[in-house]
């Protein structure tokens, strides 16, 4: 029986209040979007909306592993991916994912801890030192705690963390070798408190920019300066706008696929073992090609004009210790959740 036809039925002799309720009842069990119709030809269709574009390795990661999915699911599961902010910018599309509007999104736990704060926690600044540090920590004991904050918010994250690197300043008629070189310094950053605070105890002047509006903001001086990884600094094509690129390594982030929850448990449970196997293993995958592609982009970005410095960060880090940076994260963020990042991190507040 139709949506219409079931609610002709239930309209004769029922009052306007029933009425209301038999239509939420039939809403909830046929208008799960894109998945109920679907499963009726036993084949689904879902959409990953990413901000990256498709140079990145973290897109790339993601079209190869829903091609797998494809492929071993005999056509039954068929994801789309949808990169370049083709859909929304990330906290339009968080918002749609938490509607159901769209089924996935990938971005980085500095969007998602606008929701879920203790995301964002792995981009404390100075936290990690080294890439041992980091994957240790996030297919650790702080990755599984992040992971269930997810559920929370009617979200799932789905497979493992991809790397977004860790973050250098670039400035456009400077390179930055101390702390007073950040004085006043236009800086974009993402738009989180977490980064806010940093710069603003460095003494900067920090501005949210969406990722998709930032070399336009770049080039027309509205920001001086920006930090992002090395690969996001190439695929952006920050090198035409920017001239310095300074090693400070302020921050690690990660980008991670994160689901609708109702939309992600209609799915058949071999589906979603299928997917979360493929996802996990082309994560994997993404890593090792983030490492080998941030290898070569320092020769690759000189070659464009950029120039390259290297900072001592004690200098930085001291004066956020001296600040109440890491006191009021650690509030912020609670005990347990903090204790978890010392657990790798070493004392930081």
């Amino acid at each position: 029986m139709s949506f219409a036809s079931k609610i002709n039925q239930a309209s004769v002799g029922t009052n306007r209040r029933d009425l209301l309720k038999v239509i939420a009842g039939v809403s909830a069990t046929t208008m799960v979007p894109g998945i109920v119709l679907a499963q009726t030809a036993n084949k689904v269709s879902m959409k990953i909306a990413i901000t990256l574009p498709d140079t990145h390795p973290t897109p790339v990661a993601l079209k190869a592993a829903c091609a797998e999915i494809l492929k071993e699911s005999n056509g039954r599961l068929s994801i789309d991916v949808y990169s370049s902010g083709q859909l929304g910018s990330d906290t339009d599309t968080l918002s749609q994912v938490r509607s159901g509007a769209i089924d996935f999104v990938c971005t980085a736990g500095s969007i998602y801890g606008n929701l879920i704060p203790v995301a964002a926690i792995n981009s404390i600044a100075f936290a990690f030192p080294d890439y041992a540090t980091v994957w240790k920590a996030m297919d650790g004991d702080l990755g599984a705690h992040m992971k269930a904050a997810f559920d929370k918010a009617n979200l799932v994250q789905v497979g493992k963390a991809f790397d977004h690197g860790f973050r250098q300043i670039t400035h456009s008629t400077k390179p930055i070798t101390s702390p007073k070189d950040m004085v006043g310094m236009k800086i974009r950053v993402p738009a989180t408190p977490l980064w806010t605070s940093m710069f603003k105890a460095l003494d900067a002047a920090p501005a949210s920019v969406p990722i998709g509006e930032l070399y336009t903001a770049l080039q027309t001086k509205v920001v001086d300066g920006q930090e992002n990884a090395l690969p996001t600094i190439d695929a952006v094509k920050l090198y035409e706008v920017q001239k310095y690129c300074s090693y400070t390594s302020h921050m690690w982030e990660y980008f991670s696929l994160v689901g609708n929850k109702r939309n992600w448990n209609a799915l058949p449970e071999d589906l979603r073992a299928l997917a979360t196997r493929i996802f996990e293993a082309h994560a994997v995958k993404q890593r090792a090609a983030h490492d080998a592609l941030n290898a070569t982009l320092e020769t690759k970005l000189k070659g464009q004009g950029m120039q390259f410095n290297k900072v001592d960060t004690k200098p930085f880090r001291d004066i956020l210790q001296k600040s109440t940076y890491y006191v009021d994260w650690q509030k912020k963020f609670g005990t347990e959740a903090w204790a978890l990042l010392e657990k790798y991190s070493g004392k930081l507040a």
